[in-house]
């Protein structure tokens, strides 16, 4: 995987969505997106690590860099893919040294759940915190420092002699030091701004309160979303209380949901957390990968009919209360056939469309695994006038970074004349006399 930092070049110009470019002159919109107005109430970012447009474009580059891992072939992105709801197809992932021990877990609009920890079983505390341990982790990317494991120590040197990421985290932190803490705070950024706001529930949503018909809903969808809004009780089979529309998010009590099974063998009680139940399937119907973190179900059928009758296993101890009834019996809701039908109809509406191709999200690498990084836009400025005349010259560059300013009179030998820093939003400016009366200018970085 080979990355080229390009600099202010006099006939270089490209796409702003060209495959295996980032221009970081005109940054993705990370920070600022819109969300319906029923889900701004909720948002897990903590306050010393906010979303920004920087921040999250290195958090992009890492997500789908297989340097990341200790042999080249893993990324983050390996297991949770784009055009799968950022989750995986097989039910184990392939890491640099084996096979993931649980499912890979969907990661669409992780920055709205209640539940602040992060893994199946809670074991990371946030956001930031579950970022690298898949790095650290022998089997998945290898810099576990045991095992035979170089440590993560070595993947932040091998970072810190590459050029872009020199520049990436000078833009991002105002700093080219690269460290654990920035890393996980990039990787969270990214992360976070993957949201999927775009689907039929959401149009339904906008019109209709969840309790009315939406009146852009088939019967059996408007009939489903009934069943998983109302309580057993009430004629439902009380979805809701585990995941709460419009979220869809886990409920941060939740014990295990009677799914046990380990892919390593015998039994599991640990799993009480789970992704948010939107975009379980893709735009096309086809699930994004099994469900469950053991891929107990491929089809959103089978896991209603799972809820419908919870198997009643001894062996389980930490089946969430709601899950049980009187005599300590597990839950039976005895929904008919078509019943089921209607509440797997219902979750299909909770897919977007956006987050499957935005280029935001997408793999910046090209085919080749290449990646050009645009830190200045690709021209000149040139100067004709009277000796001793003013000369002012602006472009849009990467914000954070300090630009050496050049001269030039056969745009073959440049002479650096001064620096000069951008504002907040890449905006640079210089200004100086004109000598002799025909000159080039032009911003500079070497990182």
């Amino acid at each position: 995987m080979k990355t080229h930092i390009l600099f202010f070049a006099v006939v270089t110009s490209f796409s702003h969505a060209q495959d295996g470019v980032i221009d970081l002159t005109q940054l993705h919109n990370y920070a600022n997106q819109s969300r319906p107005a029923y889900i701004a109430n909720r948002d897990n970012t903590p306050v010393n690590n906010p979303i920004t447009d920087a921040g999250a474009t290195l958090g992009r580059v890492m997500f789908y860099d297989k340097r990341m891992s200790r042999n080249d072939t893993i990324s983050c992105s390996s297991c949770h893919q784009q055009a799968r709801g950022f989750s995986d197809t097989a039910i184990a992932s392939t890491g640099v040294a084996g096979t993931t021990g649980r499912h890979s877990m969907r990661l669409i609009n992780s920055r709205f759940g209640n539940e602040a920890k992060f893994f199946w079983d809670e074991r990371a505390a946030s956001l930031e915190a579950q970022t690298t341990q898949p790095v650290r982790d022998h089997v998945e990317m290898g810099f576990s420092g045991a095992s035979g494991d170089p440590a993560f120590a070595e993947l932040v040197n091998k970072l810190n002699a590459i050029p872009e990421y020199r520049v990436l985290f000078a833009m991002t932190y105002g700093s080219a030091t690269i460290n654990e803490t920035n890393i996980q705070k990039a990787l969270a950024q990214f992360v976070r701004s993957i949201q999927s706001f775009d689907s039929k529930y959401d149009a339904g949503r906008a019109v209709a309160a969840d309790n009315q018909p939406f009146p852009n809903f088939t019967t059996s969808e408007n009939n489903g979303k009934a069943l998983f809004i109302n309580p057993p009780g009430a004629g439902g089979a009380g979805c809701a209380g585990c995941h709460v529309p419009p979220h869809f998010d886990i409920d941060p009590n939740s014990a295990n949901n009677g799914v046990i099974g380990s892919l390593a063998g015998g039994i599991d009680l640990t799993n009480v957390r789970s992704p948010t139940l939107r975009d379980l399937v893709g735009p096309g119907g086809s699930s994004n990968g099994p469900f469950m973190h053991n891929g107990a179900f491929t089809t959103l059928n089978q896991v209603v009919a799972h809820y419908n009758a919870v198997p009643n296993n001894p062996a389980n101890t930490n089946l969430d209360n709601r899950l049980r009834r009187p005599g300590n019996q597990t839950q039976n809701l005895n929904l008919t056939t078509q019943q089921q039908s209607d509440l797997a109809a219902f979750m299909r509406t909770l897919t977007g469309t956006a987050v499957y191709t935005d280029v935001k999200w997408s793999n910046p690498f090209d085919a080749n695994g290449e990646l050009d990084v645009i830190i200045l836009p690709g021209s000149v400025e040139s100067s004709l006038g009277a000796q001793n005349a003013t000369f002012q010259m602006s472009c849009k560059v990467a914000p954070g970074l300090t630009y050496t300013v050049e001269k030039s009179t056969d745009l073959q030998v440049w002479t650096a004349i001064g620096t000069a820093t951008p504002d907040a939003q890449g905006n640079i400016t210089f200004a100086t006399n004109i000598a002799p009366p025909q000159a080039f200018y032009r911003f500079k970085y070497t990182p």
